[in-house]
């Protein structure tokens, strides 16, 4: 989870919402990315889906099974879909989103009949740092 943190900072640096996201295969890590819609001009941009792609193309299966994905903010409901769909194993996330999460939040993804893969999910590692970098990044906006 610091990668990810780590990440965040960087993407809050560069305007974007500070979050990011880091998929390990065991020891490995196969993506690590940020938020980068502004940059790429990109909706669907979130450093989730981002790093979801760069891993699948690093392992060539089309599936992420017996990865893990570490995130700094509880995943949207498109965040959540690819992560079904890619069949990552688990997903750690740091922050709760009350507003758009999908995962303990919203939705709640995984819970539903139709999801085809409901991964294990551990909220709250890293949460108060996370929490920080939200808090002073959507402040300094309104400021």
């Amino acid at each position: 989870m610091d990668l990810a943190l780590t990440l965040a900072e960087e993407a809050g640096a560069n305007g974007e919402a500070p979050v990011g996201a880091v998929v390990m295969e065991g020891e490995i890590v196969l993506a690590a990315e940020r938020n980068r819609m502004k940059a790429l001009g990109d909706p669907t941009a979130h450093a989730e889906m981002l790093a979801i792609r760069t891993a699948l193309a690093k392992r060539g299966t089309g599936r992420l099974d017996g990865c893990d994905l570490y995130v700094t903010l509880e995943p949207c409901a498109m965040c959540a879909g690819a992560i079904a769909h890619a069949r990552l194993r688990r997903v750690y996330f740091a922050a709760e989103d009350i507003k758009a999460g999908a995962v303990e939040n919203g939705v709640r993804l995984f819970e539903q009949p139709t999801c085809h893969h409901s991964p294990e999910v551990i909220g709250g590692v890293g949460a108060s740092r996370s929490e920080a970098l939200l808090r002073e990044f959507f402040r300094a906006l309104r400021a």
